[in-house]
Formats: C-alpha cells, sequence, structure tokens
C-alpha cells in the first residue's frame, strides 16, 4: 500500500505546483511581451475603450451587425448553443434572425444572407465577419446614413484583415473597427 499511496501523493504535489503555479507564471511571462501586456485588443475612441477582440452587439441599422451570440455577448459565459441542425428550437431561432435580417435588408435575397449573418459562433463572442457578410449590408447603412454605397464599401475593403500569409485562416473584417470607422465619416 505504502508503495502506491506516497508516490501518488507526490505526484499529486509535483502536478499542482506545475499547473497551479509554474505554469501560469510561464503563459503571464509570454502574455507580457504582446501588445497590451495581455490585455486584450483595446481600441481607444471618442474617450471609451472597446476590446476588439470580443464581439460587440450592433443591432441598429446604421452600423454594421455583428455574428449573433448565443451568450448574448457576455464575455464572462463564452460559449455556443448547444444545439444541432435538427433541433427544432435552434431552427427557429435561426429563421427568426433570417427574417428579421430580411426586414432590415429587403433588397438582399434569402439565399444571398451569409451563415455567420444568422447563426452564433461556437464562442458566442466572435468579433469578426467575412468581407461578404460585411458587403452584404452595405446598401442598407449606405440608405440609412444617406452616403453613397461606394464610400461604404472602401471602408470595408480598408479593414478587411487578409489571411495570414495569404494562406492560413480566412479574410475577415472586425465589426467594432468598421463601425468605429463609419462613425468618423
Amino acid at each position: 500500500m505504502r508503495t502506491n499511496i506516497f508516490p501518488a501523493i507526490k505526484l499529486t504535489l509535483v502536478t499542482l505546483v506545475f499547473f497551479g503555479a509554474v505554469y501560469p507564471a510561464i503563459v503571464w511571462a509570454i502574455a507580457q511581451l504582446t501588445p497590451d501586456n495581455g490585455h486584450g485588443e483595446l481600441i481607444n475612441a471618442e474617450g471609451k475603450r472597446y476590446y476588439a477582440n470580443i464581439g460587440q452587439n450592433f443591432t441598429q441599422d446604421r452600423f454594421f451587425n455583428s455574428r449573433p451570440s448565443a451568450v448574448g455577448y457576455n464575455a464572462a459565459g463564452s460559449g455556443g448553443s448547444n444545439k444541432g441542425p435538427s433541433n427544432k428550437e435552434y431552427l427557429d431561432v435561426v429563421q427568426a434572425r433570417i427574417d428579421t435580417f430580411m426586414v432590415h435588408n429587403p433588397a438582399i435575397a434569402k439565399k444571398d444572407i451569409p451563415v455567420e449573418l444568422v447563426t452564433a459562433s461556437g464562442s458566442g463572442l466572435d468579433p469578426d465577419i467575412s468581407p461578404k457578410a460585411a458587403l452584404v449590408q452595405v446598401k442598407r447603412i449606405a440608405a440609412v446614413r444617406r452616403i453613397d454605397e461606394e464610400k461604404i464599401r472602401q471602408i470595408v475593403v480598408s479593414n478587411t484583415e487578409e489571411p495570414l500569409l495569404g494562406v492560413f485562416g480566412p479574410a475577415k473584417v472586425n465589426v467594432l473597427s468598421l463601425n468605429l470607422a463609419l462613425e468618423k465619416l
């Protein structure tokens, strides 16, 4: 019995020290080498601080809409809905989002709605949308703001982040940055 218990206790103590102190200290030290010392991507605009790496809720027609959130954009409760594509409740929620999108964007055909504008991300806090999802909203924003559509398209293009090294990941647009640029017009 002693041959099993003492090694197990030693292993438990070593694991507690390593994963409770050493590993977090290493992660903290690496975070100090990043911009903003690991406190997230901060944007200062109009005297306010925003986190660019956490999704924001934009629902007014004058702004680009974010991807829906299953957690109400609450960073403390990150997570998805865990409902599959055969779940009736989930399908009803997605249909309601499609209907709402169509009401606010009547010039867009239902088949042209990008999927990320009606489905929540896995974390519920995705700050980015595809360039296609941004461009599909240009007509609505231009009409509400009474601005030429081409100016708004240029804002989308100038705020589009290309894939890393042109290969890794999709092109994306940060919705917060996009809406802040829109407000500067």
